[in-house]
């Protein structure tokens, strides 16, 4: 689901880069990645995250994907001439990924798996394409941060089959994906490392 023009103003803003600033140098303390690591994250927004990530984990490669075009169109005017030798840039859904099953090291995700409807098929993805023992730093928010009677009438979410903490590491674990380290506050989100089992 495409953001409204209300969560564009919230995703696309300072502080939201400074928060995934430390988002990100927390993932890499608790999962360093190995500098030939090939990277994707879902939900890209104008490339403030994909810049970061690029920085932080100096991948081999790094792939960003979003489903709505101005974002991608954005993320290419952000990201530097030096930031786009390593970064590919796709229009695409979560629940069908356009790459190889097994073919990534770490899936990044802030905040796009409560956008999903069929968010059940999004992790079917991403366990596909993450590589044994591979990585899915997630950030995510629960529907009392977003579907509460001020935030539902201003921000455009799927109303169906939402998830909360217990729905959504139920959900991992079918996957074999084993969640290895998190900071959640049980009725608002969670900041996890996810990794791929064996």
């Amino acid at each position: 689901m495409k953001l409204n023009w209300a969560e564009r103003l919230v995703v696309n803003n300072p502080l939201r880069v400074i928060e995934q600033a430390l988002q990100i140098q927390w993932f890499k303390r608790k999962t360093p990645l190995n500098k030939g690591a090939v990277l994707l994250e879902i939900g890209c927004g104008r490339g403030a995250g994909a810049r970061l990530i690029n920085e932080t984990f100096r991948p081999h490669h790094l792939h960003i994907l979003d489903l709505d075009i101005m974002m991608i169109r954005m993320a290419k005017a952000y990201l530097s001439p030096n930031d786009k030798e390593k970064i590919s840039l796709y229009v695409g859904d979560a629940t069908s990924l356009p790459f190889r099953a097994r073919s990534l090291d770490a899936v990044i995700g802030f905040g796009f798996l409560h956008h999903v409807p069929d968010w059940r098929k999004a992790l079917k993805e991403i366990a596909r394409i993450l590589k044994t023992g591979g990585v899915y730093f997630m950030e995510e928010l629960y529907p009392s941060l977003y579907q509460n009677f001020i935030t539902k009438h201003i921000l455009h979410h799927p109303t169906q089959d939402r998830f909360f903490s217990y729905e959504l590491r139920n959900a991992l674990e079918e996957l074999n994906l084993l969640m290895e380290d998190a900071i959640e506050f049980k009725k608002l989100g969670i900041l996890g490392i996810v990794k791929k089992g064996y």
